[in-house]
């Protein structure tokens, strides 16, 4: 088409080949569903198919050839296949050899789409009663060819697994010295709360063992990929938190290692990996085999850009590098969160959209992207199409280095190859037939793909862009809504309503506030992902100037994550849903009742306006409306207890939207709505009674958004790294931190209260962070509450003989110590006889708690207990005779 042109930039108007080619479809959606199924089948079950495939396709394709021949034979057939050429070029079929419909649909014959004559007799199948179409066979032919190329590829991936004395090693529990060849990069698992602890965060990452040294002396020769984590219990210099940097974590892909490790079983069959290594020692990474060049750039590249955004605040830190790159050993669990509550997290991982941005800067907005009359970088250096379309390939390629290879960069980067053979070639093709090419090669490339979640949810959303957002768009530019907002409203609505079934599944859990979440962060997105690859590209050669245009993309990148955090806070933002595929064809099928309930609400202004209120009511959920409606909170109430699982976390009302709050609990978002339930928006103080991660992991989530006068603590920091977290997160908000006494008395509005424990210098010292516990004893009104914290027996009997113990006889109310432990003093129990005694805990928990003989205790005392794994979130009312709880 360029050379036909004449011209040196190429085609001013290339050709347009007609509507949607679909032909692809069916043959990417066969190899996918073959490849998924393959994978993890036996390889007699494989073969069988392959044969089978193959027998069946041969067998089409002599039947098309006969079928050819009757037809050349019959001049009445001939007639029509001659009617359907002249048709053919407003048909599907016509150009099929072009763009990406090239690989299947060129022998398809012409007619092999739906022409405008379809169904009229016009390809002569409906003058010759009982034929077939020659291009039929071939286009069934072509689905089982694809389907037995898929079902091959994944037995000999999943032969690669089985082969060498890996996975033999692994079922002995083998202890091994293996040379491994890293394939991706380092990663931090998330770190998990257990109980009072957090668990240490294990470093991991894929690799090929190339070599193995077994105990024996023997050195075997292999290339096996395995699933390599290094433990931070027994590894010096693994970071113990989210975020910071090690040797290990420096690593680059292609880097060859020689570890010590235990060999064992995969835990699960649907990774392409044969064992997993499990490092051992305490000496830093032994290299052995520098990184390719490749790789060393890209990860100079990675490395420029972190250190470009060192003196940004925490959520641009965190974030560029995610938005540019696909790093996110920056982002913290909590902010992890709230993208994952309003689906935002396709924005951490590098998609199709950061290589459209980066090609449209290169050759110009899509739609013109093949016409000299383009815009962008290469047309204003005068760069002619074909060689546009080299230089992107190239450009393409890097990203791909730089970003890694994950399933989205991997599908982006099929689908720009392919749009830019449309560029070199001059012929315009649908996206939809690339997408379709995209997943057939990268599907036939690596089976495993078929069975991944990112995948198919990147598929999903490129789909819904292509097909229903168009469509979307133009029926709201119908109804008067401005163009770019119905683009953009579109593209969401349409990329949420494909992939909200499958996230279900993922999460158990709908999110109702992803759509307008997706598109206020879409204005942002374009800005910091352009200024971020200018960081990334500028930071090896002026880091100054990287600098600046890192504080300029900062901007943006905060703009994304108060998005994500806002959306996530809303009470109502998200509901439960069934976590199976029952529960995602249930959800699909909501989405279409309620799509076309929509269209019709859409015709009906005022309906429409009651619908979006009602909606925005339910996701926010204001206190006053909600106390209406739901009665929670109930008025006047004093003391509440929060349902944050295994944990702590307790309020006391201040009034006028302010509150005291008592422990935040494991969990930053469970704390953030309980307090939003309770429309608590300023804090003059948070006591933390000791420094467990069950009563102070959530305090992101108490601090998110409300105004905090002070945090105030135990002496006793132990465990030091979460006591580091707390410190850490009163300077990011330039919070005070304080310290609690015996013998401190505060008062806040209607409350007052007093310090009872830890003394200033215990004797003897307390043994562990619970017989440390900040304990309090409160007045509201005339309502007396004792909070104990996790004290055990030891410090419950130093407290009831200390000074600071008078006036503990008969409280109101009592928060049982320790999740209601058997580890009580029952002289304590006796001596305070609470009316109402409420325990902190998570159901199913593994420590047993409440302990029946605690529960029984209180009981006997005439205290009425209740407990949040069976009772919800609770709320203490009244006074004297007057005393109540509510329950939510």
């Amino acid at each position: 088409m360029h050379a036909a042109s004449g011209r040196r930039l190429g085609a001013s108007h290339p050709r347009t080949e007609g509507p949607t080619d679909l032909r692809l479809v069916v043959p990417a959606a066969a190899a996918w569903l073959t490849a998924a199924v393959s994978v993890g089948a036996s390889p007699g079950w494989v073969t069988a198919v392959v044969a089978a495939s193959l027998t069946a396709a041969g067998a089409l394709l002599a039947a098309g050839r006969r079928a050819g021949r009757a037809g050349r034979r019959d001049p009445d057939v001939r007639r029509g296949a001659a009617g359907d050429v002249r048709r053919g070029h407003s048909g599907a079929g016509a150009g099929a050899g072009a763009g990406a419909g090239a690989g299947v649909g060129a022998g398809a014959g012409p007619g092999a789409g739906p022409g405008p004559d379809a169904g009229r007799g016009g390809s002569g199948a409906g003058r010759v009663p009982g034929s077939v179409r020659p291009g039929l066979w071939v286009s069934f032919a072509a689905v089982l060819l694809c389907a037995g190329a898929a079902a091959a590829s994944a037995g000999l991936h999943a032969a690669d697994l089985r082969r060498g004395p890996v996975p033999a090693l692994a079922e002995r529990f083998a202890d091994v010295t293996a040379e491994v060849e890293i394939t991706s990069d380092p990663r931090l698992a998330r770190p998990r709360i257990n109980g009072d602890h957090m668990a240490p965060t294990a470093l991991m990452f894929d690799a090929d063992v190339t070599r193995v040294a077994q105990a024996d002396g023997t050195v075997l020769a292999t290339r096996t990929p395995v699933l390599v984590i290094v433990d931070a219990r027994s590894r010096r210099g693994v970071p113990r938190r989210t975020g910071d940097r090690s040797p290990w974590l420096s690593l680059l892909p292609s880097t060859r290692l020689r570890v010590t490790a235990r060999v064992v079983p995969a835990l699960s069959d649907g990774k392409d990996i044969a064992a997993v290594l499990r490092v051992r020692g305490s000496a830093p990474p032994e290299v052995v085999g520098a990184p390719s060049g490749p790789q060393r750039f890209a990860g100079r590249l990675r490395e420029g850009l972190r250190k470009a955004t060192d003196g940004l605040d925490a959520d641009a830190r965190a974030l560029l590098p995610g938005l540019v790159v696909g790093d996110t050993s920056r982002v913290t669990p909590e902010l992890d969160d709230s993208f994952k509550a309003t689906d935002l997290t396709h924005l951490l991982a590098v998609s199709g959209g950061n290589l459209v941005i980066v090609l449209a800067l290169f050759t110009g907005p899509p739609g013109l992207a093949q016409r000299v009359e383009r815009r962008g970088l290469a047309s204003r250096l005068g760069v002619p199409l074909r060689a546009t379309a080299l230089l992107g390939g190239a450009l393409t390629l890097a990203f791909v280095v730089v970003c890694r290879p994950d399933p989205s960069v991997l599908r982006a980067a099929a689908c720009g190859g392919v749009s830019l053979l449309a560029i070199a070639t001059g012929r315009r093709r649908s996206l939809v037939p690339a997408l379709a090419a995209a997943v057939l090669v990268l599907v036939l490339y690596d089976p495993w793909l078929a069975r991944s979640y990112g995948f198919l949810l990147s598929v999903l959303a490129t789909g819904a862009l292509l097909t229903l957002a168009p469509r979307w768009s133009a029926a709201l530019r119908r109804r008067r809504v401005p163009p770019r907002v119905a683009e953009a409203l579109a593209a969401a609505a349409a990329a949420q309503a494909l992939c909200a079934p499958v996230v279900a599944v993922l999460s158990a859990r709908v999110s109702l506030v992803a759509v307008p979440c997706n598109l206020l962060a879409e204005f942002a997105v374009t800005p910091a992902t352009v200024l971020g690859f200018a960081t990334l590209a500028t930071a090896p050669w002026a880091m100054p100037v990287a600098k600046v245009l890192a504080w300029w993309a900062s901007w943006p990148a905060r703009w994304i994550a108060g998005i994500a955090r806002t959306g996530a806070a809303q009470p109502g933002g998200g509901v439960d849903w069934p976590d199976s595929w029952t529960g995602a064809l249930l959800l699909a099928l909501v989405t279409v009742a309620g799509v076309v309930a929509g269209r019709r609400l859409l015709r009906h202004p005022l309906p429409s306006a009651v619908a979006a209120v009602l909606l925005l009511l339910f996701v926010v959920q204001p206190p006053p409306i909600t106390r209406v409606i739901t009665g929670w909170p109930p008025p006047g109430w004093r003391f509440a207890m929060c349902d944050v699982g295994q944990g702590d976390a307790g309020v006391l009302a201040v009034g006028d939207g302010s509150a005291v709050v008592v422990d935040a609990g494991p969990d930053p978002v469970l704390a953030d709505r309980c307090l939003s339930t309770l429309g608590v928006t300023r804090i003059p103080l948070v006591v933390l009674t000791h420094f467990h991660a069950d009563h102070v992991a959530g305090l992101p989530g108490v601090l998110r958004g409300r105004s905090v006068g002070a945090i105030e603590t135990t002496g006793f920091e132990e465990p030091p790294e979460q006591a580091e977290f707390v410190r850490r997160e009163a300077r990011a908000r330039h919070i005070p931190l304080t310290r609690a006494v015996a013998g401190e008395r505060r008062s806040a509005g209607r409350l007052d209260w007093r310090v009872l424990w830890p003394p200033p210098d215990p004797v003897p010292p307390p043994d562990g962070p619970n017989d440390a516990s900040v304990t309090l004893l409160v007045r509201s009104a005339g309502l007396r509450l004792l909070l104990l914290g996790d004290l055990e027996p030891p410090a419950q009997q130093a407290l009831a003989r200390s000074p600071a113990a008078e006036g503990l006889d008969g409280v109101d109310v009592l928060k049982v110590a320790h999740h209601g432990s058997v580890y009580q003093d029952p002289e304590l129990i006796r001596r305070v006889a609470p009316r109402l005694a409420l325990i902190s805990v998570g159901g199913g928990n593994p420590y047993g708690h409440p302990a029946p003989s605690t529960v029984a205790a209180l009981r006997a005392g005439g205290a009425t207990v209740l407990r949040t794994d069976e009772d919800g979130d609770l709320a203490v009312t009244g006074e004297g005779e007057g005393l109540g709880v509510a329950r939510h």
